[in-house]
């Protein structure tokens, strides 16, 4: 829906603002609200913490995340209370409270002090502040950290727009709804990608654990999870099926913007892939030392031994790829088709490996002895070759549907912060939409 203009506008004096209505003013976030700062002194109070997704009560107990050694240093944050990470304009955020704690005292927490003035349409403006980096222009600190803090005195000359508490809350009930609709949108797209992602497991899964002809027959694995598997198939370890499984470890940290070679890291491999897109690069010298341990061959395979384990690719003709830290190269053999191999670790066999590797530890982590123990199935080559092609047919067609569910929720996601931004600044008129 195309939302009409304004009648008239006139200049803010402000870069990221530019015009506003006519009949707006501005006003500096110092006469809009007060900080507080309340230090507890006492334990016991729920410890909230400001993720992207809102304010949310923290789980100590479980000892994950960054813990403090003394929540009585915390301060105060009460129901209705704003309370901003602006110690990071990167990846910090804003939100009301809807529960009492306490949080960290490097955080800012204030409250609305201006009777004429609606929560929630300041909240979308602070929000704004964050997702479209108009603090971060504002912020100190190291843009290599890229942790820009939004100084006290700074936060509070800057400057909002002020339309009539009457607009102000119009506008914020607009937004409730179309947003909730979006989120309605996007939460359905969401759910769709894990359906997605589900059978795509479940479907490499049934093909490399049952194969793909439904005459073959079976016999009990004698894994109660598993079931029956083809008669014929030979259980086996993945040491006895390679040439050679090479730890790649080092020290040897040399990146380069304009490199010819790709560093394969963790982050690059996903779904049997390698993905190369913000991929890091290195030189010749680079090269000569992520490679002294093995050279990556087109065919040989590539397992994240850590974050996360259990990640696998086929090294691709180009580009010439070398190893990055937590990786190891698999040398294959020539009994054993590479994508095989891939499918095989995706299966689930070595997911249940995995998990019994871990034995509830927070980081799942391959040594590499455990590597070589990751479960397979030996089976004839013809087999392997029909699994491997009916896999790549069945996943690419799940691939190009979760492509298609991940660009709606993007531009879902896009329309969402053009929507909130035009009508916090007045360049859409909702007063009657």
């Amino acid at each position: 829906m195309k939302y009409p203009a304004y009648s008239e506008y006139k200049d803010s004096g402000i870069e990221w603002l530019g015009v506003v209505p006519d009949q707006w003013s501005l006003k500096k976030i110092k006469y809009l609200f007060q900080i507080r700062k309340r230090i507890s002194g006492e334990i016991g109070h729920d410890v909230l913490s400001i993720t992207q997704q809102g304010i949310k009560i923290k789980d100590i107990e479980s000892g994950e995340g960054q813990l403090s050694m003394d929540y009585s240093k915390y301060q105060f944050v009460e129901v209705d209370d704003f309370a901003m990470n602006h110690m990071d304009l990167l990846t910090g955020f804003v939100d009301i409270s809807k529960f009492h704690g306490v949080t960290s005292p490097d955080y800012r927490v204030f409250s609305l002090v201006d009777n004429r003035s609606t929560p929630q349409y300041y909240l979308y403006l602070l929000q704004m502040g964050y997702w479209g980096k108009i603090f971060y222009s504002h912020g100190q600190g190291s843009s290599q950290l890229g942790r820009w803090r939004f100084p006290t005195e700074k936060f509070k000359s800057f400057a909002f727009p002020f339309p009539s508490q009457e607009e102000q809350a119009i506008i914020a009930n607009f937004l409730d709804c179309e947003t909730t609709k979006i989120d309605t949108l996007i939460n359905k797209q969401q759910k769709l990608i894990l359906l997605l992602q589900e059978k795509r497991q479940a479907v490499i899964s049934y093909a490399v654990t049952k194969g793909i002809n439904p005459d073959t027959k079976m016999k009990d694995s004698g894994v109660e999870w598993l079931g029956e598997v083809p008669e014929h198939w030979l259980k086996s370890r993945l040491k006895y099926v390679v040439n050679q499984i090479i730890d790649t470890e080092h020290k040897t940290v040399h990146f380069v913007d304009d490199g010819k070679y790709l560093v394969a890291r963790t982050a690059n491999i996903r779904n049997g892939k390698l993905i190369t897109k913000s991929a890091k690069h290195t030189d010749s010298e680079g090269y000569r030392g992520w490679t002294k341990r093995g050279v990556p061959k087109h065919g040989d395979v590539i397992l994240t031994r850590e974050a996360p384990a259990g990640e696998a690719c086929v090294v691709p003709k180009t580009p010439v790829v070398c190893l990055g830290q937590r990786t190891v190269l698999i040398k294959k053999a020539p009994k054993v088709d590479s994508k095989y191999i891939v499918y095989s670790i995706y299966a689930g066999l070595s997911q249940e490996f995995i998990e019994q590797l871990s034995q509830g530890a927070t980081v799942v982590h391959f040594n590499m002895p455990d590597i070589g123990n990751i479960p397979l199935f030996e089976i004839p080559t013809q087999e392997q070759v029909d699994i491997i092609r009916f896999l790549d047919n069945t996943t690419n067609k799940i691939d190009n549907l979760i492509t298609k569910a991940n660009k709606a929720t993007k531009l879902l996601q896009e329309r969402r912060t053009a929507l909130i931004s035009a009508a916090v600044t007045g360049k859409i008129d909702v007063r009657n939409a």
